[in-house]
């Protein structure tokens, strides 16, 4: 559970007395709490004691820059732990859920056409944040090759090189990919504002059965990339893609760039979790290279 100076300070941002504490499922990296509070209402609770310190306020803004164009529901921000804390939170509105709706798929898909025609001023954004528990540098490009090629491929890259996840021959691999990459990317496109990290499990249905989105490591990009990652992992019906679509036409051959930007989630989850995942990206490099 939590410790009474967390539950002091909580109590102080809500301005009343927590009544229950309840552990619920917040995945792999944070504890999470279901509270009830004095009012009878609901919050919840992601905390982490061993946390980098700006983490959670990163997601308190990547939540606020989903929620600013108003096209699609995230949770409301209660509060964030500021950096230094000894225990860093995050408190957000209670989502309560609820099963999807007959247009829940083509909802969803025509809400992300519109989040990322909601464009951010450059290729990356104004403060770095993180994907899962790992730092995501966000340093402004003009050119989204030169943004996908260093602070996303390559950061992702020299960490797992460094950490012994990744081979001599893969790196090689990624330098002749580089150099073709500006060939690769697609017809030039403005900054979309991207969700990040948009896998099924950070995709809740609310109360009125509307998508609601979660767990963002925002910054603007490609669009392509969100669309890539939600079919890496599955969980997404196919109306999705074909209500993004009719909403915002995709460019010619997207189909063939799909491997290509699901290579930076690939590094990612080989960053964080090793195994057989540097072999899944060898197997989508062999498609360019």
């Amino acid at each position: 559970m939590i410790d009474s100076e967390l539950r002091s300070a909580l109590e102080a941002e809500l301005g009343q007395r927590i009544e229950q504490i309840e552990r619920v499922s917040g995945g792999d990296i944070n504890d999470a709490f279901a509270l009830r509070l004095g009012d009878g209402t609901r919050s919840f609770l992601k905390t982490n004691a061993h946390a980098p310190a700006a983490m959670f306020a990163a997601e308190a803004r990547g939540l606020g820059l989903l929620a600013e164009p108003a096209v699609v529901r995230v949770p409301r921000v209660i509060a964030s732990s500021p950096p230094g804390t000894a225990r860093g939170f995050l408190l957000l509105e209670w989502v309560e859920a609820a099963r999807p709706g007959q247009r829940f798929d083509e909802e969803l898909g025509r809400a992300l056409a519109a989040l990322h025609r909601a464009h951010l001023p450059s290729f990356g954004l104004d403060h770095d944040n993180f994907i899962g528990r790992l730092p995501q540098s966000n340093r402004a490009h003009d050119d989204w090759v030169d943004f996908f090629r260093s602070e996303r491929l390559g950061a992702q890259l020299e960490l797992a090189v460094e950490s012994g996840r990744a081979s001599g021959a893969l790196r090689r691999g990624f330098e002749r990919l580089f150099e073709k990459l500006p060939e690769l990317v697609g017809p030039r496109e403005p900054p979309a504002r991207l969700h990040g990290d948009l896998w099924g499990g950070n995709l809740l249905v609310g109360e009125r059965a509307e998508p609601c989105l979660i767990d963002p490591a925002v910054y603007g990009g490609h669009r392509e990339i969100d669309l890539a990652m939600m079919r890496l992992f599955g969980g997404f019906g196919p109306r999705v893609f074909d209500a993004y679509h009719e909403a915002y036409p995709l460019a010619p051959g997207h189909a063939e760039r799909v491997a290509l930007y699901q290579l930076y989630p690939l590094l990612v989850h080989v960053n964080l979790f090793g195994g057989g995942y540097a072999r899944s990206v060898e197997r989508a490099l062999g498609a360019y290279v």
